[in-house]
């Protein structure tokens, strides 16, 4: 009673099948595979020490100084 056997599991198939279309069970497993792989991505991305941002990605603002420049004025 407590588990499904094979026949059970062909029925609910067969049911799922003709409620929802192959068109859109194609689909949605494909969007599904997609996020999968965007996770998988990101998990590895994540794993990467972040890059320092270059001195070129940082807007430039004469008017104030950074850190680092601050440190290394002589006192």
């Amino acid at each position: 009673m407590g588990s499904f056997s094979i026949w059970h599991w062909l029925v609910v198939l067969v049911i799922v099948l003709l409620v929802f279309g192959t068109k859109k069970l194609t689909s949605g497993a494909k969007d599904l595979g997609s996020a999968v792989k965007e996770f998988k991505k990101g998990m590895r991305d994540e794993d990467k020490p972040n890059a320092q941002l270059s001195d070129n990605s940082r807007p430039q603002d004469s008017t104030t100084t950074s850190q680092t420049e601050h440190d290394r004025a002589p006192r």
